[in-house]
């Protein structure tokens, strides 16, 4: 049999193939009774093969150095052997199980977060699945990046695939990274790691740094902090908020110049966080300005029997707000943004950005010392109160401040508003002021709620309660579900709050719960089979939390 030798280049071949040849006539020529198609494959062949027989070998390189030891201990051998389901559980998902079954890809990000909890270490084995499984989602990475520790750094450098891992991850878990191989033991180690290792061995370095002597920790990344890039002098800034002192002021103070706007914003953040600071001082007076108390003689008649008589002299109190002007050079260098987001004003958005950045403890000494709630009933004038009253919840969010959080909450019982309702009513968001409660109050609180609206506006809520959740919140939680059980609905419409009950309650309620796994008897106008859905459910409910229980025994230290 006689073959056509062709010149045609690898890529002209490429490109025939990937257009097709009814589109671009293929640089071959087919033999008598050969179609184009076929010539062209054929040519492939041959070319693949010359192109292998004459591949130069690669210049020999250095193999990969030693992997660095991790001194954490090992995984029991239950939680390892159940780790290594979870992975490829991961890696095949949908894979037709009954519906009743345990999400197991739902309840890794807990096992790793359990397992940090306890200090232990990835085994060498499961390594790369803890890398894939963290590079197919972002949530796992801070847990998944601790627990494969340096190691896991060492493997990431040799497949492009995790590159992620040399860029560290923004958030407390990253910077709880164990101290990678050959890692600082002096201050001449320190500085060498400072200068020459990966991003995230520097982020844990100036963690841990910060966490023994934040006076240090701040020196080191004063000393590169002008050549470092803006993405990394962000994310460094950043990692100062767990540690923050009043001694980080004349650094951040620095950072309000810096040619980046995101850096120059987070250190106005921060320093808006230490009352104590010259930023909080500017920005208190700017307030002071804008926010004031007035107070006035107001007359009434008074009436006995149904006839006037004397008139009534009483003093009435309001708050009266007069927004800034402009936003003038001074303000924008302490972090206010000038140009106000579409269908928003911009002097009430610079009286936000200024009253958000107070500190809260000025508000009682510039009006008469009147205690916070007092505050918060004032009435506000001109309808101001809505921009007043946000800028208030967000400061009480950004300084932890549970006794203005509590005030500006006000009663669960209240009518529920969100952020995403229209003026005046988006003044509060109770999901982030609860972030600044204690965990055992913010569960209480979040229980109430639900006892008097109900599960449908409780879902953010549930979002920022401590797990697993503390009772009353529990049984709150589940006489809800059983509710809208006996009402007929079906469970899909709260499968969000299922999902998160999985996830969250007490696995010990497990046995409690089992009652309601049986299908109940259908109640008149109820939807059709929402019973045995709603077994199914429960059924998948306990089982989780049963799994859950499990996971929690294996990785109990022996």
């Amino acid at each position: 049999m006689t073959t056509t030798t062709t010149t045609a280049s690898w890529d002209d071949l490429v490109a025939a193939a990937l257009l097709g040849t009814e589109r671009r006539t293929p640089p071959v020529a087919p033999r008598p009774g050969q179609d184009v198609p076929s010539a062209l494959l054929d040519a492939a062949a041959l070319s693949t093969v010359r192109r292998r027989a004459g591949l130069r070998p690669a210049p020999a390189r250095p193999g990969p150095g030693r992997a660095p030891g991790d001194p954490r201990p090992a995984l029991p051998t239950a939680a390892r052997s159940r780790l290594a389901m979870l992975l490829a559980d991961r890696s095949a998902p949908g894979r037709g199980g009954p519906r009743s079954a345990p999400d197991l890809a739902e309840l890794l990000p807990q096992w790793l977060a359990l397992a940090n909890h306890h200090g232990y270490r990835v085994p060498d084995a499961l390594l790369p699945a803890l890398l894939d499984a963290a590079r197919a989602r972002t949530d796992l990475r801070p847990e998944a990046l601790t627990l494969g520790g340096p190691r896991a750094l060492w493997l990431a450098r040799l497949n492009p695939e995790w590159k992620f891992a040399l860029r560290g991850t923004a958030g407390r878990a990253s910077t709880a990274l164990p101290e990678p191989s050959g890692a600082a033991t002096g201050p001449e180690d320190e500085q060498r790691l400072w200068e020459e290792g990966l991003f995230a061995e520097r982020v844990s370095l100036l963690a841990a740094g910060r966490h023994r002597d934040p006076a240090a920790g701040l020196a080191l990344l004063s000393g590169t902090w002008s050549t470092e890039r803006a993405e990394d002098r962000l994310m460094f800034l950043d990692s100062l908020r767990d540690d923050l002192s009043p001694s980080d002021e004349p650094f951040l103070e620095q950072a309000l110049s810096d040619r980046s706007r995101n850096v120059r914003a987070t250190a106005a953040e921060l320093l808006s966080a230490l009352p104590g600071s010259a930023l909080a001082a500017r920005m208190a007076e700017r307030s002071r300005g804008c926010v004031s108390l007035t107070t006035d003689e107001v007359t009434t008649d008074e009436v006995t029997d149904g006839e006037p008589t004397t008139d009534k002299v009483t003093a009435a109190e309001w708050i009266t707000v007069r927004p800034p002007d402009e936003c003038d050079s001074g303000m924008q260098r302490d972090g206010i943004v000038p140009k106000p987001p579409s269908g928003r004003g911009e002097r009430s958005w610079w009286l936000g950005q200024l009253v958000e950045a107070t500190p809260l403890d000025r508000w009682s000494a510039w009006f008469g010392g009147r205690g916070v709630a007092e505050i918060v009933a004032l009435p506000v004038a001109d309808g101001w109160q809505a921009d007043l009253h946000a800028a208030w919840c967000r400061a009480a969010v950004r300084q932890r401040s549970a006794e203005w959080s509590r005030a500006l909450l006000g009663t669960p019982a209240v009518a529920p508003v969100t952020a995403g309702e229209a003026a005046p009513a988006a003044w509060r968001d109770p999901a982030k002021l609860l972030s600044a409660l204690p965990a055992r109050e913010r569960a209480e609180w979040v229980a109430e709620f639900i006892a008097s609206h109900g599960l449908s506006d409780a879902f953010r809520l549930l979002g920022v309660c401590t797990v697993p959740w503390a009772e009353p919140l529990g049984r709150a939680v589940v006489d809800a579900l059983d509710i809208a059980r006996d009402a007929g609905s079906y469970p899909w419409s709260f499968s969000g709050v299922m999902g998160l009950a999985e996830r969250c309650l007490d696995p010990t309620q497990a046995d409690r719960l089992e009652v309601l796994t049986a299908i109940p008897d259908e109640s008149e106008g109820a939807a059709p089979g929402a019973g045995g859905y709603w077994a199914e459910a429960f059924q998948r409910l306990v089982g989780t939390l049963r799994l859950r229980a499990a996971m929690q025994a294996e990785l109990e230290p022996t």
